[in-house]
């Protein structure tokens, strides 16, 4: 099979990562800082190392990693966490349903309003419409670090920067971007960055993470034990405990660590490269062909995360997807759970196309890729 779904999840995993993920369920699986006997103070010691390489990550202190499910609850965590009766939140027209429903949960219940900004190729125009949506109650920014359906990369540092000096707290919805692309809390001002383990991280399925800048204080959705303050029936209020109560994702959060450890060792600069290469290859064969439709311009010409949608003849993107699986191409068709994304490209009513390479695609994938489109056209 030629997989290009790696923006859904990273397949196939490093070695290193189905190795450390098996071994973890041998050695450790007990819970961790739930027992004074060594193995759990094992366990404790390896989930609090996996922490710090996380933490170094995204340049926060390590104690504010809050370890979750997937990169969906912790985007709820941090929102509604954030988030109080009567405040206003911006939002982008490229924000994936993680961050949409959320929003809109809330505004139905009429305990916040909100606003999107538009997308430009210009960070500028960025900019300006987003402070043109500042209100005197305006709480909250949330925006992706780039869009899972057409590689936008939002320009994160300015709006960042734009957050802190309006005293607007920000969220960074970061499925797209760990592991992709270099970010630290000193320079983009984030007041939390939410992740996936799954993808850019190469980790496995059932882990994410919540990163939280020094001293942020956020109320909680979930309750329960986490082997601190026992005796007190309120939660606890220091991180991670916070956030993290019942059994943690032991397997999955050491995993984890052995895909920050591969990416570490690639190189997260070097990763990009290779995978916007082969998307850039990708888009030079797809432009020329005559039953393509292609929604963005070339990766060299504007800030992309290596992710490319498109349409083929007038078929519907789903049917694409299944003449593609027919020949052993796995890609992924529809919305991507992000309809505002469709609404600005205006391909609502059919969806797109998405290529999403790793950094094991290679330059045979592709090609093989292109050779198939091209006799099925």
């Amino acid at each position: 099979m030629i997989y290009l779904d790696n923006s859904a999840t990273t397949n196939p995993k490093p070695i290193n990562v189905i190795n450390t993920t098996n071994f973890a369920m041998k050695k450790f699986s007990f819970n961790s800082g739930r027992g004074g006997y060594k193995e759990s103070v094992d366990t404790s010691a390896k989930i609090y190392e996996v922490r710090e390489k996380t933490a170094n990550l995204v340049g926060v202190e390590s104690q504010n990693v809050a370890f979750t499910s997937n990169c969906t609850l912790a985007l709820n965590m941090a929102i509604k966490g954030i988030l109080n009766y009567g405040d206003h939140v911006i939002i982008s027209g490229l924000e994936h349903n993680a961050v949409t429903r959320p929003i809109e949960a809330l505004a139905l219940k009429g305990i916040i309003t909100y606003d999107i900004f538009q997308y430009s190729y210009d960070k500028e125009v960025i900019l300006k419409n987003i402070k043109n949506l500042i209100k005197p109650n305006t709480r909250l920014i949330v925006c992706t670090q780039a869009s899972n359906v057409f590689g936008c990369k939002m320009p994160i540092e300015e709006i960042g920067h734009l957050a802190k000096e309006n005293e607007i707290a920000f969220i960074v919805d970061g499925a797209q971007g760990a592991g992709v692309f270099e970010i630290k809390q000193k320079d983009a001002n984030f007041d939390v960055y939410c992740s996936a383990g799954h993808k850019g991280l190469y980790g496995p399925m059932g882990v994410g993470f919540m990163a939280v800048k020094d001293n942020l204080k956020l109320n909680t959705i979930i309750e329960g034990g986490t082997g601190s303050s026992s005796l007190k029936l309120e939660q606890p209020d220091f991180m991670p405990d916070r956030f993290e109560s019942g059994t943690l994702n032991n397997s999955g959060i050491i995993g984890l660590g052995a895909g920050i450890d591969f990416v570490n060792k690639k190189g997260i600069n070097n990763i990009y490269s290779h995978e916007i290469d082969i998307i850039d290859y990708i888009y030079d064969e797809l432009k020329d062909l005559k039953n393509v439709t292609l929604y963005t311009p070339s990766p060299r010409n504007f800030d992309t995360a290596p992710i490319l949608s498109f349409n083929f003849k007038d078929y519907s993107s789903e049917k694409t997807a299944l003449m593609l699986a027919d020949k052993s191409i796995a890609v992924r068709a529809g919305l991507h759970c992000a309809p505002l994304a469709h609404v600005s490209f205006k391909t609502e009513n059919r969806g797109t196309v998405r290529i999403s390479p790793s950094v094991f695609t290679t330059q045979k994938h592709a090609e093989y890729f292109l050779n198939t489109l091209k006799k099925l056209a």
